[in-house]
């Protein structure tokens, strides 16, 4: 008998299944998959059949609406992106590379930014507000810092992940007070946290849902990760919107073409200067990406 269920879990070809009846489910994959060059992912929906020894086969892997290459995670609802104020400071060009994925992929992002009893994030927070994202500032220091995007996770899949040492596995442990995270200390050497996070697993949430850590993304090479081609970059990017269709020119860049109407948005102060620097540096960099390394 097929039982359908959630892949939360897998380390070692051996792989976490909590099925529709809650129960959790130890498997294996089917040889097939890997003749077809495919993994189960955590996030996966599957399909199961059990083994004679109480453990279970994935016979199915049900289509999926959204994968990452890395971390591999599919079927995510959100993304949270956890920056801080300080120590370390955002890099808003990776920040913004990485939203531009999540929109790629058709995930939502959040934006959280932490830190706010160290040094004040109203400019940072402006910037994402305006792009249209929903946004949090908070101290890791309140007791219910947390409350508020507890409650914006009730019955999704979502996905935590940021630079090393902003306080990510902290906020986790706020939001799923056993799950005992263990949180790195700041190096002040090299500026940035030790990475404590090693593998990517779903949490149920009391509430319904799930949450995922993820490694984070500093120092992290986005072609590795995503290829997003020049022609598709301007969709990524959800400030620019209402405004595509609106140049004077076909095939406009919004780089530097005259009767841009990205630009004058962006002089007109609808759009901020960050996220159009991040799309101008991400445009010349897709420009030299080949029509094969996006098929790979």
């Amino acid at each position: 008998m097929m039982e359908n269920g959630l892949l939360l879990k897998g380390i070692g070809g051996l792989y976490s299944v909590k099925l529709e009846n809650g129960e959790i489910l130890e498997a294996k994959a089917r040889g097939v998959f890997r003749s077809k060059n495919l993994i189960p992912l955590v996030g996966d929906r599957v399909a199961v059949s059990r083994t004679e020894d109480g453990n279970g086969i994935i016979t199915e892997i049900f289509p999926r609406k959204n994968q990452l290459r890395r971390p591999p995670i599919s079927n995510l609802d959100q993304l949270f992106f956890i920056v801080s104020t300080c120590e370390p400071k955002p890099n808003l060009l990776v920040l913004d590379k990485f939203i531009a994925i999540a929109e790629y992929k058709k995930i939502e992002p959040v934006v959280v930014i932490t830190k706010v009893d160290i040094e004040l994030g109203e400019e940072l927070n402006q910037i994402y507000q305006k792009a249209g994202f929903c946004t949090f500032m908070l101290s890791n220091l309140e007791k219910d810092a947390a409350a508020p995007i507890r409650k914006l996770l009730q019955g999704k899949i979502s996905a935590f992940t940021g630079n090393s040492g902003v306080g990510k596995s902290t906020l986790l442990n706020n939001i799923l007070p056993g799950l005992s995270q263990q949180t790195g200390n700041i190096s002040q050497k090299l500026g940035r946290g030790k990475h404590t996070t090693r593998s990517v697993e779903l949490f149920p949430l009391d509430e319904g849902g799930y949450v995922a850590d993820t490694p984070g993304f500093s120092a992290m090479e986005t072609q590795r990760y995503e290829v997003i081609l020049k022609d598709e970059l301007e969709s990524c990017f959800r400030e620019f919107h209402p405004y595509l269709g609106h140049c004077r020119f076909t095939g406009c860049s919004h780089v530097n073409d005259k009767g841009c109407a990205v630009l004058d948005a962006l002089h007109d102060g609808k759009i901020a200067q960050s996220r159009h620097e991040s799309y101008c540096m991400m445009y010349e960099e897709a420009k030299k990406i080949k029509e094969w390394e996006h098929e790979k």
